[in-house]
């Protein structure tokens, strides 16, 4: 949905009430921060509930709307507590919550349906059809993914019913949002849970491959605006005030003057904060430019060195009516920027001593304190009887109030209590799946094996699809600019004979139902709570393997499926990590080494697309009697760099309910 507006909305971070004090005085024309709970930034110092309010009032003072991210995954025992933060959010005037986690999306647009929600970039939307599922969720608009080049933001945002937001500038993640597990499964913090212990930025071969430049869309400013995207949003929530000022404020102006950036803007954008260079490959369509950097010591250096003075609250001037009449409750009336607030206070009496002194009670008045008003004694208009007289306290307490009234930005809230999810479990009967990368392997097993291959639905790449199977995978990521290929390519599917498509993305679902095929939901959807998985039966998945960073009781709490085997992929990189660094021709024996010397297989997946897949599988082959304990109802298997004979040995070891003889994950634990 094209922004009707002239320019996009300019989005600046806040990790505290400093940055957001900076932001606003930037220009920024909306800020998002984080709660103590629920947002992606765990460790930056963000709000609780009453600096929440602080900033709200705050930022509508000044004409900014404030959004909070709530955009984790959440878990059924957490859902409570969320429900009450979203109530809690609404009744204090926050704008908007951007959230990653269907189940939260389902929740909060129940127990508090005048709230917006924004579809978090977490949430992997990546096409159009990804933007019409999060509007059908209830979504006012949607965060697209980093990785989208300029024509495919412009192709969502004209075929999308909500708002789009695409990122501006800032830090990039290598692994397309939300489908990141390396931090998680490898380091045991997560980073759909605000964890993330950025694993990318380590070095790994030698190198530091994964450790991509920030963004910098400067370039681009005019191309933007015509977009119609409606919100333009710069990353930074651990960033410092000046980081937030000075990239907000050279933003503000570039979008006023519908300009690219200068060379001498573009050193100030660095100078803040940088990795070496920008890059604006992903937006421009040119991955295999240079992406990568790291930020040097001379980097940080330069950015310690940067001071801006002065980011501090501003005041906003108001002007007042005040009548202090004779036994008649006092009343006070501030004014100004679009807005007014009446408050009544004590009555007057009549003055024994020393009557009322009209310039020494506007004096009074005036003195706003801690309070982000400005009053001057020229703009209160007084009504003040001869004769009469109010305490100090009193008149105190009337400016307080009104003060207070002005500010507010609170709202009334129907309390429609929390209820908790009647949960439908899967069938009890526990059946098998298995996905398998490479057809050719594949095949061999199954010939020279074939009362091995007992699985109930064998996955195996839409790309080259040719039978012998009854399901297909989608690739994780699907482009608009992909997406007729897909499609044409689910049909022949079907055609020869595949029932069942495995999809890992909101986007997709769709894709698979239009070509007659059952989606069955993968790993990648990230359910970890029965309110996510009830949205997505909703949408038309049928049975879902869950979330790997879930453990066994949580499992049985929400009933699904689990990968009893396999290297579960970590990333999924736009970048081609193989042709960069080791070559087309030698892509079998790619890897990433880590300091320990783990050693994780890379492989190609959809064209030049990598999946850096953990460095131990996960097996759960000679642990049945703890799955069968958690009521799993079907185990997955997932070979992607096995040969044949490897993929014999895995089958009838956990047929045989026996250990591999090598070192494994289990479920639940890194």
């Amino acid at each position: 949905m094209r922004r009707a507006g002239a320019l996009p909305e300019l989005l600046a971070p806040a990790g505290d009430m400093e940055c957001l004090f900076a932001a606003v005085a930037a220009g920024a024309d909306a800020v998002y921060v984080g709660g103590r709970a629920f947002g992606a930034r765990a460790y930056a110092k963000n709000f609780d509930i009453d600096e929440l309010r602080l900033a709200a009032e705050y930022c509508h003072l000044h004409g900014t709307k404030l959004y909070v991210t709530v955009n984790t995954l959440i878990y059924d025992k957490e859902m409570h507590e969320l429900s009450d933060f979203a109530a809690d959010l609404y009744r204090i005037g926050v704008d908007a919550v951007i959230v990653a986690d269907l189940g939260a999306i389902r929740e909060i647009k129940r127990r508090v349906p005048g709230l917006e929600i924004h579809a978090s970039t977490q949430m992997s939307v990546h096409n159009t059809d990804g933007a019409i599922a999060a509007a059908r969720l209830g979504c006012t608009r949607v965060v697209v993914a980093r990785e989208l080049s300029y024509d495919d933001a412009v192709s969502v945002t004209e075929g999308s019913p909500i708002e789009t937001e695409i990122f501006l500038h800032g830090a990039l993640c290598v692994c397309h949002s939300g489908q990141c597990l390396m931090s998680s499964l490898v380091g045991g913090r997560s980073g759909n849970r605000g964890e993330c212990a950025q694993p990318c930025r380590l070095p790994y071969n030698s190198g530091y491959p994964l450790s991509l430049s920030d963004l910098s869309l400067a370039k681009w400013i005019p191309e933007l605006i015509k977009s119609g995207v409606a919100s333009l949003k710069i990353e930074g929530r651990m960033k410092s005030p000046e980081y937030v000022y000075t990239v907000t404020k050279i933003y503000r102006r570039l979008l006023d003057e519908n300009r690219r950036a200068t060379d001498a803007e573009m050193r100030e954008l660095r100078a803040v904060f940088s990795r070496g260079e920008f890059t604006d490959g992903y937006f421009k369509k040119d991955k295999f430019s240079r992406m990568t950097g790291v930020r040097s010591e001379a980097d940080k250096s330069i950015s310690r060195e940067l001071k801006v003075e002065g980011l501090g609250p501003i005041r906003v001037p108001v002007k007042a009516r005040v009548k202090i009449k004779l036994g008649e409750p006092s009343e006070m009336t501030l004014y100004g920027i679009g807005r007014e607030a009446r408050v009544f206070g004590a009555a007057a009496g009549a003055a024994i001593n020393r009557p009322l002194d009209a310039d020494e009670v506007k004096k009074r008045l005036s003195k706003m304190g801690a309070t982000h008003l400005s009053l001057d004694t020229s703009d209160i208009e007084l009504i003040l009887d001869s004769g009469v007289n109010l305490s100090p306290g009193d008149i105190n307490a009337l400016r307080r109030a009104a003060a207070e009234a002005f500010a507010s930005t609170e709202r009334e809230l129907l309390d429609r209590g929390f209820i908790p999810e009647n949960m439908t479990r899967d069938s009890t009967s526990y059946y098998k799946t298995a996905q398998f990368y490479r057809t050719a392997e594949y095949l061999s097993f199954a010939k020279r094996h074939p009362n091995e291959a007992d699985f109930d639905v064998v996955f195996l790449p839409l790309s080259d699809f040719s039978g012998r199977a009854n399901g297909v995978f989608l690739p994780p990521v699907i482009f608009d600019s992909e997406r007729e290929g897909i499609a044409s390519a689910l049909l022949t599917a079907r055609e020869r004979g595949a029932v069942y498509a495995l999809v890992g993305n909101i986007g997709h679902i769709e894709l698979a139902r239009r070509a007659g095929l059952i989606p069955i939901g993968d790993f990648r959807l990230n359910v970890t709570n029965g309110y996510t998985k009830a949205e997505y039966r909703a949408l038309g998945v049928e049975s879902f393997i869950l979330s790997p960073e879930l453990t066994l009781p949580m499992a049985r709490d929400i009933g699904g499926g689990e990968i009893v085997y396999g290297r579960i992929p970590l990333m999924i990189t736009e970048r081609c990590f193989i042709k960069e660094n080791f070559g087309c021709e030698d892509r079998d024996g790619a890897y990433l080494e880590d300091r320990t010397g783990a050693r994780f297989p890379i492989i190609c997946e959809a064209g030049h697309r990598n999946l850096i897949l953990n460095s131990r599988p996960t097996y759960m082959g000679d642990r049945k009697r703890e799955l069968a304990d958690a009521k799993i109802s079907h185990g997955h298997f997932l070979f992607t760099t096995e040969s044949a004979s490897e993929i014999y040995k895995v089958v009838s070891a956990y047929k045989a309910g026996e250990p591999l003889r090598t070192e494994v994950r289990r479920i639940g634990k890194r």
